[in-house]
């Protein structure tokens, strides 16, 4: 290897030319993610182990934290315990031990009798003997391995066969002493006092060579704080970025707009839907694209605020927007203004995937000559050939299935204010980091006179009562919905547990509903039969649908009182609201019957808060607490950068206290050009490439 390259290390440094890494372990390291030095700064431990010397088996203590080493002479695997039990004993010239863990298969892989173990745990006295559970423990592969606890603790990395985890290590240990010349701390010494943060290149340091406990939870808070700082500082430039270099169309809303608007509606609008009215017209009233989300859980009356959003920005002389993710939600929205702007001046058009032709150019000509008011579709509103004359105002429905470039592409070269609609109500932590650059808005009660929704979880010894209450429910002229997680069996022998639509529809209009009219929808039907199938559904000329989760969101059916869900326990939580949603629009009571068989314990924690609360903000904190952030929450999605230890749930207070950092900052130098701001702006750049334009802004 190169000694001058050796001495002259930068942050960027192939890791080829990094000291005990060579083309080989380069290649290796290179399947791990691991291309420049600074990657293998940021390639972080998974755990810790911190042993105490080891001492002999005869000299254990109960409840006293001991390390010891010994041969594996037997183990034992119990899968079918609840939980499931791994166990081993270990011996040494002294005596021997019993070790157990619960959930252990993954233990089960790793050890086998003739093995050599490191353990280390806290040793309880169970039936007359000391044992270990769940305890920590590296096993040592030869005779020449150091059982020194020094060498084989401390931090363990994530490896592959090509690199294991103590090479890894090794190599760390090898550079750690040059970490200080090449770190640059990004904050002033008064700054990291009064935040209670270690110095950045120290945190480096004790992040893989830990002395203890202490000093690991002080280098975590400082790099988790270093995390969260650089997000929601590209948020807030962001933020800023929109207000200061984005005009818009400023719209007017005077007394005689908003009672004309009103009229449109064929009842008075709820203290919420008033409330969310005043703080989008104050957004809409300025010369800066309003960005606001609007979360309401189902049914709670978005809709009518979206459309008085649009009919505001056609007051005031230009063209409204509304894009949903799927043809059905489009069609719904479509119908619901169709109902409302009856009779009305204001020209609105449906445009969607399967309008071709002449049909769709005739369209194209009169949306670009500003002849519709407002246009309602689906992702196809963001393909080229579609130009606004004037377009003022957009709103995105359920914004969370489309990419942050497709939002964009809507936008293209106007400044539209933006109104951001979601049913999926959004935990603080998301509102804060995925959707921070919103100003939020909330509906949280349903209109009145809706009926309650009584959610159940249907077990297979209760099938056959629950067919005979939705038979009765059927007969009294009200509606179901048979919802299934697949569209067809024969097209998917992967899950053969799974019901399927296409099956269970011959099932259930020819052998258990055969008296009622059972229909079929999916989202591999085309367009016209789609909609000429809930046209019917709607007329009730229909009085099952069976369906996939192609009805999650959108239909508005207030006679459809009853919902099963069969395999409840494979879809998720948010899901399983949403799906939930459909009912419960009308006067009457509504029933959700969760269809499961399941001992799964994640499950069963879904099917519980489902039959317990109808709430969808406290059944989303429970999402995202059983799901974490990482299936929810995609910083990439976001234009974000990924967040390596920080986690948004857990390090909420950390969060909170990165954001208020943040703001300042971006509220004393928008720009970042102060000489003690250079560090935080070059990897600020560097993390978020051109996505948050803060070369435009200097």
């Amino acid at each position: 290897m190169d000694s001058k390259k050796q001495n002259n290390l930068e942050l960027d440094t192939p890791i080829q030319f990094v000291k005990g890494v060579g083309p080989a372990r380069a290649k290796a390291s290179a399947e791990l993610g691991i291309h420049t030095l600074y990657d293998m700064l940021e390639y972080f431990p998974r755990d810790y182990n911190f042993m105490p010397s080891p001492v002999k088996i005869d000299q254990l203590k109960p409840n006293r934290v001991a390390t010891v080493i010994g041969l594996v002479e037997q183990t034992d695997f119990n899968r079918f315990g609840r939980p499931p039990i791994f166990k081993a004993a270990i011996a040494d010239d002294t005596g021997i031990c019993q070790l157990i863990w619960f959930h252990g298969a993954y233990v089960q892989k790793m050890l086998e009798p003739g093995k050599t173990i490191m353990v280390s745990g806290k040793p309880a006295v169970y039936k007359n003997r000391l044992q270990f559970t769940n305890p920590k423990f590296i096993v040592i592969e030869s005779p020449a391995d150091d059982p020194d606890p020094d060498v084989l603790a401390g931090a363990v990395y994530p490896a592959s066969a090509k690199l294991s985890s103590r090479q890894i290590k090794n190599i760390i240990h090898k550079n750690i002493d040059k970490f200080p010349d090449l770190i640059k701390e990004y904050y002033d010494r008064d700054f990291l006092k009064k935040n209670e943060l270690i110095d950045r290149a120290k945190a480096f340091k004790w992040i893989h060579d830990p002395k203890d406990d202490r000093q690991l939870a002080q280098a975590k808070r400082r790099l988790k704080h270093d995390e969260l700082f650089l997000m929601q500082l590209g948020i807030a430039l962001r933020r800023y970025k929109h207000r200061h270099f984005s005009p818009a169309t400023p719209f007017k809303c005077t007394d005689a707009v908003d009672s004309r608007i009103r009229k449109r509606f064929p009842f008075l609008l709820t203290e919420d839907q008033n409330n969310v009215i005043n703080q989008i017209v104050e957004d809409l009233a300025k010369p800066v694209p309003a960005n606001r989300l609007l979360q309401g859980d189902v049914g709670s009356g978005k809709t009518v605020v979206a459309l008085y959003a649009a009919l505001l920005a056609v007051a005031n002389k230009t063209q409204a927007a509304i894009m949903a993710p799927t043809e059905i939600l489009a069609n719904q929205h479509f119908i619901s203004i169709e109902r409302y702007l009856k009779n009305s001046k204001v020209k609105r058009t449906l445009i969607t995937g399967g309008i071709t032709g002449k049909k769709r150019t005739e369209l194209l000509k009169q949306i670009s000559s500003g002849q519709i008011d407002i246009v309602v579709g689906t992702i196809a509103l963001v393909q080229e050939d579609i130009e606004f004359k004037n377009l003022g105002l957009v709103v995105i429905d359920e914004q969370h299935k489309f990419g942050v470039h497709q939002r964009a592409k809507l936008r293209k070269d106007h400044c539209p204010h933006c109104l951001v609609m979601t049913a999926t109500p959004i935990p603080r932590t998301l509102t804060m980091t995925a959707f921070g650059d919103l100003d939020v808005s909330t509906i949280k009660n349903p209109p009145p006179g809706r009926g309650k929704v009584v959610t159940r979880w249907v077990q297979p010894h209760d099938r056959d009562a629950a067919y005979d209450f939705i038979r009765q429910r059927l007969k009294a002229k009200k509606q179901a919905y048979f919802v299934y997680p697949r569209i067809d069996a024969e097209s998917d022998e992967k899950q053969t547990d799974l019901k399927a639509a296409i099956q269970e529809h011959k099932v259930l209009s020819r052998k258990i509903f055969p008296e009622f009219r059972v229909a079929l929808l999916h989202g591999q039907m085309n367009s016209e039969k789609k909609n000429e199938t809930m046209r019917q559904f709607r007329s009730k000329k229909i009085d099952i649908l069976v369906s996939t989760i192609v009805i999650e969101v959108g239909l508005d059916v207030p006679n459809a009182t009853i919902m099963v869900i069969e395999n409840a326990n494979n879809f998720g939580l948010a899901q399983l609201h949403q799906l939930r949603g459909r009912i419960g629009r009308g006067q009457s009571n509504s029933y959700c019957l969760l269809f499961a068989d399941t001992e799964n314990e994640a499950a069963i924690s879904r099917l519980e808060i489902m039959t317990r609360s109808n709430d969808g903000f406290e059944i989303s904190e429970h999402d995202l607490k059983l799901r974490g952030p990482g299936e929810l929450f995609s910083a990439r999605q976001h234009g974000l950068p990924d967040l390596k230890l920080a986690n948004i749930i857990d390090d909420f207070e950390l969060l909170n206290l990165a954001r208020i950092n943040a703001f300042e900052l971006v509220k004393n130098d928008p720009t970042l050009s102060k000489p003690q701001h250079k560090n935080i702006r070059s990897t600020l750049i560097k993390k978020f490439g051109d996505k948050i334009g803060l070369a435009d802004i200097a």
